[in-house]
């Protein structure tokens, strides 16, 4: 880790930035795409927070990097600035932990001398609560009309206020030992300051404590002595397995070093596991019962978005079904029952993002609930039909009956299956350009790289529409005890297919198209995509093995994974975020497409090389990579400001092993 490199901690809804050493410096004026601080519900909590022993900031011996297997707590090796490089007075060992809401630190201070010594020891600490949106990177600046910020020495710390009209969040900062002084900055931050004592070759500790009450929910405040103990480790990687043991006599550089053994995959599944109970968040279910869901990946998604918890909860469905029925009943409580333009919000849909943070309480963002996503509500019901067959709990689908027809008819009604055929959304109406997975502006484009513009149909949303309509139809059948139903949906999706297998298939490519534009016309770039209709069956066998040998070819496949669009056609980048990328979560839907179809040796392909990515990553696999192809580039090249560690790229072992087996 260099000096500019940061360190992430997650746990429980709360993430903190720091930097090499532990400090954190972030400033609104400067900082843009690369947040530092406490995070908690989208606002910042701690903005300034940086040691100094006898007046100079330290020199990094150790540079700040989480601890072996928790995630929640990192360490870093200091020592002072002054006197010879080589006989430095002192060492500081700095650790720190991430809890819910808060931020515990402990410094320990080692005497290096054979005499009684002392040293000056200063934090300058600041909460300057801004929200997570004001540091995305677009370089706006939002005005907060009647923004009260406050400061209040305490007797063992400093407290920092934020008030806009009725929305009001804190920062509570208390040391142990109290400080000896409280001094004021020029900047406004406040500095705490220590004289320390040091017998001979002794050592000496201070305990720093900050929690966050952030607006709308209470936190219980940090104690002295809540660190990061074996024990809450443990509670926080509940239910994950240690990584499995080599295979005897294998060799863990290979892929594959005996018939059927995946020793690589066993790491990266654990890896996985580990994280996903890292990005668990609060949610409430539709009697307000307390509920644990996973958010979509840090640090800009620490939250509750509708299609990422959805695939990810689909990927663990396996071995963490809680993950699903959790998603789904948060999912229930949230979902659309008005017209809601301003959000693009109908009665039935399921919404795409939950935000808690001051911009999106005013409306200067897109609000606390977001609605614009074609596919979270396909999702919906896709996840429902899974979860009932995967574990043959019939009693959360009869719960969520109301819900789930809801659902339905906004597909039908407003998603635009009945009127149209095919699900659809406006690219020009306000929000996000594009309401599919890639859903960055652009993303659905010709293959020359003009942007589809109008009534976009996605060819993505389509599979997710035909699979939800299948898996709700057997719902129907055999929980609902309601045959009509069932026939009605079975005869729409029946239809669906028929009518995509004419419109969207490009054949002179033998390739299905990216989307259908607002004049019917095929949108022709040659995208990943695909590999979403194999995995929801919406292909018959011939054009699914005929997408299944492309997908693995060299215009998609790297070596790593399968880029979101094929190289060699205009609208090409391999750094474009969803025009030539790599997804590894993508990826891993390809795979379960391809093992559906009984492709099994491209789904191994696929499966090698995510597992190879995972192996160059030191197993957290990353959300997003370049899509430089491996030939030519033997180390995977990462994609700037991608989120780690992210949901679907956490649970996608789950999916390979799935595919797999």
């Amino acid at each position: 880790m260099t000096a500019t490199q940061q360190c992430l901690l997650v746990r429980d809804g709360t993430f903190a930035a720091v930097g090499a050493s532990g400090d954190v410096s972030g400033d609104l004026s400067t900082e843009r795409g690369r947040p530092e601080g406490l995070f908690v519900r989208d606002a910042r909590h701690l903005s300034r927070w940086q040691l100094t022993v006898d007046g100079g900031t330290p020199t990094v011996l150790v540079p700040a990097a989480p601890s072996a297997g928790a995630r929640s707590t990192a360490g870093a090796v200091l020592t002072p600035p002054a006197g010879r490089a080589d006989t430095p007075a002192l060492t500081v060992f700095r650790e720190q932990t991430v809890t819910a809401g808060a931020l515990v630190e402990r410094l320990r201070l080692s005497s290096n001398q054979g005499e009684t010594a002392s040293a000056l020891v200063a934090l300058t600490v600041d909460a300057d609560f801004a929200d997570q949106f004001e540091l995305r990177g677009d370089h706006r600046w939002y005005e907060k009309p009647q923004a009260v910020r406050t400061r209040t020495v305490l007797p063992d710390g400093v407290e920092f206020g934020y008030r806009r009209r009725d929305w009001y969040a804190r920062t509570v900062v208390r040391a142990e030992p109290a400080p000896d002084a409280v001094e004021h900055t020029g900047s406004g931050a406040r500095r705490l300051c220590w004289r320390v004592r040091l017998p001979p070759h002794g050592s000496a500790e201070l305990a720093l404590h900050v929690t966050a009450y952030p607006h709308g929910a209470a936190t219980a405040e940090a104690r002295p002595g809540a660190e990061e103990t074996p024990e809450r480790a443990a509670t926080a990687r509940r239910g994950t397995p240690a990584a499995a043991p080599e295979v005897a006599g294998s060799d863990p550089a290979q892929p594959e070093a005996a018939e059927g053994a995946w020793p690589r995959l066993a790491r990266a599944r654990a890896q996985g596991l580990a994280d996903l109970a890292l990005l668990q968040v609060a949610a409430a279910g539709p009697e307000g019962e307390e509920l644990r869901v996973p958010a979509a990946g840090v640090p800009w998604f620490l939250t509750l978005l509708g299609r990422h918890a959805l695939i990810t909860s689909r990927f663990a469905l396996p071995v963490r079904p809680g993950l699903a029925s959790a998603t789904l009943l948060a999912l229930a409580a949230t979902q659309a029952t008005a017209v809601d333009e301003s959000r693009i919000a109908q009665p039935g849909k399921i919404v795409h993002e939950v935000r808690h943070g001051e911009l999106a309480y005013f409306g200067q963002v897109p609000y606390d609930r977001y609605f614009g996503a074609v596919d979270s509500t396909p999702l919906f019901l896709s996840l429902l039909g899974a979860y009932v067959t995967s574990t043959g709990d019939e009693k959360l689908a009869a719960r969520l009956e109301g819900h789930a027809r809801a659902a339905v008819e906004w597909m039908f009604r407003d998603g635009g299956l009945a009127g149209h055929g095919y699900l659809l959304y406006h690219a020009d109406r306000g929000g996000l350009a594009n309401q599919s997975w890639k859903d960055s502006p652009g993303a659905i484009c010709f293959a020359d790289g003009t942007p589809a513009k109008g009534v976009i149909r996605a060819a993505a949303a389509q599979g997710y529409a035909y699979e939800a309509l299948c898996r709700t139809a057997h719902l129907a059948r055999t929980v609902w005890d309601d045959p009509a139903y069932a026939a009605r949906l079975t005869e729409a999706a029946d239809g669906l297919r028929e009518r995509f297998l004419s419109d969207f298939w490009l054949p002179e490519e033998d390739f299905p198209a990216l989307a259908l534009d607002e004049s019917g016309a095929r949108v022709d770039a040659l995208g990943s995509d695909a590999g979403h209709l194999l995995w929801t069956g919406i292909l018959d066998a011939e054009r699914a093995r005929a997408v299944g040998r492309r997908l693995v070819g060299p215009g998609f496949f790297t070596g790593w994974g399968i880029r979101t669009l094929a190289a060699g056609q205009g609208a090409y980048h391999p750094l474009s975020y969803h025009r030539g990328s790599v997804w590894p979560h993508d990826s891993a839907i390809a795979a379960l497409g391809l093992a559906r179809y009984g492709m099994r040796e491209e789904a191994r392909t696929v499966a090698r090389g995510l597992v190879d990515l995972a192996a160059a990553s030191d197993y957290r696999i990353p959300e997003v990579i370049a899509g430089y192809g491996r030939a030519d580039h033997p180390r995977p090249i990462p994609y700037p400001h991608a989120c780690s560690p992210q949901a679907w790229s956490a649970a996608a072992p789950l999916a390979l092993e799935t595919a797999l087996g």
